[in-house]
């Protein structure tokens, strides 16, 4: 594994101190990492839902929009099983 190493202003250090000692993460690197694939979780929610609303919108679609949004429910399923096997 690479180690990276940030900097942080004083409150937010003390912001991520706060969330290890509620036992909610074991270390900053956890805190970090799972900062870090929540953000992966919404950029990749963010492209899957342009997609879609670009078939919805082309007019070669033959699918509505309930169509649609039981595909972005598959899809978003997938997509999390596939995290979860990481």
């Amino acid at each position: 594994m690479q180690s990276m190493n940030i900097s942080l202003p004083e409150p937010l250090k003390q912001f991520v101190d706060g969330q290890i000692a509620q036992g909610r993460y074991s270390s900053a690197s956890e805190y970090m990492r799972e900062l870090i694939r929540a953000d992966e979780k919404r950029k990749a929610e963010e492209q899957l839902e342009a997609k879609l609303l670009e078939g919805l919108n082309s007019p070669e679609s033959e699918l509505g929009p309930t169509e649609w949004i039981n595909l972005r429910k598959e899809a978003l399923a997938l997509l999390e099983s596939r995290r979860a096997q990481r």
